[in-house]
Parts: structure tokens; C-alpha cells; sequence
């Protein structure tokens, strides 16, 4: 056995979302865009299962697009949200915090002639919604600003500012990357007044390979893939039905227990970041996370991808950052103006409803064995 916390990468399937994705691939394989009835019986199973997401997100069936991942869904708003606004201008904001799907559209886009101004945020990594007002410009098309960031575990305003940037332009879309929030902090996209919204089905025990694109109702956005016309024309392909069961499966258990996940992993982060205080001498606290389900932490003077890899010869799962980095440093740190010496320690850790204070026990010793071996060595 080993302690996974290393949640905010990915999770482990849930046992209902594997057994509802093996019905579809065995008994249902049916394609939904068939006419004879096998197909069509496929057809109302995507319908109830559309109707599921788009009930744990709180928004209407048609507005629930189905794509293969957050990084997906990322690029097809900001590429899809530039092209609709292109008529008022070629400007942009974002924040210097966003995930890589983000920020590599945008610089694509950078390319093409378009600007990008980068909000950056404070040490506790929150973006300021007055910085966001400094920053629009009549020729403003798109703001992309995170809802929960996925190094840090910081819940940034982004109702604040969506009503800021429609106070300015009813015509500026707005997108928020909601991957790390879907299920861990309550949210509806009309509540929060956003355009676009992007989640991904592999943080909430659905398998990879699935995701969702919320788009406003009466928002004409232009297609993302074409073919044979599904998802509305829109993201034309055969439909994944056996992620999509998975999905829906995993999205009901959030919606039937969210509140207990929540709690759970919020009381393990308080417990965790109070051990790791008390018994490892020197470890700094980055970010505590609004999120109940990620914090970050340093321990300065041990490269971080070393701790990384000592931890897990411990068999102790975390990660110097998003997965994505892939052993580069991290953005998102760096952008708190942290120490040298901090920023080479970072550590992101992240839970899950199945975490338990043993693998927070495990993570704890690990890094205090790390210290002593070394002091000792």
C-alpha cells in the first residue's frame, strides 16, 4: 500500500463510474447517431446522462458540452472565445496563475497578434478584482481567470469579477478553468455570471478522457471540431458514451455526498499542515488553499523534485507541482515572488474523499526520516 496525495493530478475511478463505463462498452455499445432502436436506446441513456452533469453543475442539459479533458475545454474557450470577440478587439486578460492550457492558448494567440495582459496575484495567491477593472480596455474580448488554482488550492473571485467585466462590456466573454473546483467548492455558473466554464471528469473519480464545456445558453460560439454534428454541431464525434456513464456516475455520488467529501478532506489538510509544522523543523506553509483539497508547502534547501522522488521510495505519492510541469519549475510558485530557497522546496499536496490521516501520517515521517537522514548523514 502506499499514501496517494497527489489528488489534484488525478484520481482513482470510482467503482460505480468503472462498473457504469463497462455497461456501455459491453451491453450498451451502441452508437447514439444510429436510427434503429439499439441506437437510439444509447441516444436516451447520453440524454439522462447529460441531464446528471449539467444537475451537479448546476445549469441547463443544452448547455453541457462533452469534450476529452480540461485541456480541451481550455483551448476551446480561448480559441473559440477570441475568434466570437475578435469584433471588439484583440486584447485579453488572464492571470499569471492559470493552468498550461491556458496560458499556451494565449501565447498561440500572442502570436497571432492578440495581447495579453496577465494579472498577477498576491502572496497568498489571490487575484485582486480591482487589478482585473485597471486592466479592461474598450478593445477587451475575453477574460479567462481560474476558479480554484490547482498548485495553490486559492478560490479567486470570479463572480466579482465577471460582474466587473460585464458592469464594462456586456460583450467581453468571460471563461473561468473550474477543474480543481467542480465538486470541492460549491458554484453554479449563472451564479457566478460566467460565458464559459471548463471541467474535467479525471479529479472527481470519473476516468480520463472525459470532460465537460459549459457554454450560456444563447452564446452562438463557433464549432470546435467538425463532422457529423454532435454535441450541437459543436464538438462534432461519436460520443465517448462509456466516460460519459462514468462521469455521470461519479458526479452523482459528489452530488448525493459533497458536503462530507468536503469536510473530510478539509479536516485531513488542517491536520496535515499541523503536523507538518510541529515535527518537520523548518517547513514553510506556501498556501494553506481556500479549497479544502490542496495546500502547498516548502521545505527550503531540498530540491523539491528530490523530495519527490524520496517520498516515494517511502511510498508516499506528491507532486512539486501540476502534473504538467513535468519536473519544470512551477509557474504558479514563482509568481508569489518567493524566496529562492522556498521556491526549490515547493511541494503541492491534495486529497481526496478516500485520503486518511494514515497517509497523512506517512507524508508527515517521510519528510521529518528525509531531515534526519540528512542532518545525520
Amino acid at each position: 500500500m502506499f499514501a496517494y496525495l497527489d489528488n489534484a493530478a488525478t484520481t482513482r475511478v470510482w467503482p460505480q463510474a468503472a462498473q457504469a463505463a463497462q455497461a456501455e462498452m459491453t451491453a450498451g455499445f451502441g452508437n447514439p447517431s444510429a436510427r434503429y432502436a439499439f441506437g437510439q436506446e444509447a441516444a436516451r441513456r447520453l440524454q439522462g446522462y447529460r441531464e446528471t452533469v449539467a444537475r451537479a453543475l448546476g445549469c441547463l442539459p443544452e448547455e453541457v458540452y462533452f469534450t476529452s479533458c480540461g485541456t480541451e475545454g481550455d483551448n476551446w474557450a480561448i480559441r473559440a472565445g477570441a475568434e466570437q470577440g475578435r469584433r471588439r478587439g484583440k486584447h485579453i486578460i488572464t492571470t499569471a496563475i492559470e493552468h498550461a492550457a491556458v496560458l499556451e492558448s494565449l501565447k498561440a494567440l500572442e502570436a497571432q497578434g492578440w495581447t495579453v495582459t496577465r494579472l498577477k496575484p498576491d502572496r497568498r495567491g489571490h487575484v485582486h478584482p480591482e487589478d482585473l477593472s485597471a486592466a479592461l480596455r474598450e478593445d477587451t474580448a475575453l477574460v479567462s481567470i481560474m476558479l480554484v488554482n490547482n498548485e495553490l488550492g486559492s478560490l479567486q473571485p470570479v463572480a466579482e469579477c465577471a460582474r466587473l467585466t460585464k458592469a464594462f462590456s456586456r460583450d467581453i466573454l468571460f471563461h473561468t478553468d473550474a477543474v480543481q473546483a467542480f465538486g470541492k467548492v460549491p458554484f453554479t455558473p449563472e451564479g457566478m455570471g460566467v460565458d464559459l466554464l471548463t471541467v474535467s471528469g479525471h479529479k472527481i473519480g470519473a476516468p480520463k478522457g472525459i470532460g465537460v464545456q459549459y457554454i450560456r445558453k444563447g452564446l452562438r460560439m463557433p464549432p470546435f471540431l467538425l463532422g457529423g454534428g454532435q454535441e450541437g454541431g459543436l464538438r462534432s464525434g461519436t460520443e465517448p458514451t462509456a466516460q460519459i456513464a462514468a462521469l455521470a456516475a461519479a458526479c452523482a455520488i459528489w452530488e448525493e455526498r459533497g458536503r462530507d467529501f468536503r469536510d473530510h478532506m478539509a479536516q485531513l489538510k488542517a491536520i496535515a499542515l499541523r503536523e507538518l509544522q510541529a515535527r518537520v523543523p523548518g517547513l514553510e506553509v506556501i498556501a494553506g488553499g481556500d479549497a479544502p483539497h490542496i495546500c502547498a508547502v516548502s521545505l527550503p534547501g531540498y530540491p523539491s523534485e528530490m523530495l519527490v522522488r524520496a517520498l516515494s521510495d517511502r511510498g508516499v505519492c506528491v507532486s512539486s507541482g501540476s502534473a504538467c510541469h513535468k519536473g519544470k519549475p512551477s509557474h504558479v510558485f514563482a509568481a508569489l515572488g518567493l524566496p529562492k530557497r522556498t521556491l526549490m522546496g515547493a511541494l503541492r499536496i491534495s486529497f481526496s474523499p478516500e485520503s486518511t490521516e494514515a497517509d497523512v501520517e506517512a507524508l508527515v515521517e517521510g519528510l521529518a526520516a528525509i531531515q534526519r537522514d540528512r542532518v545525520g548523514a
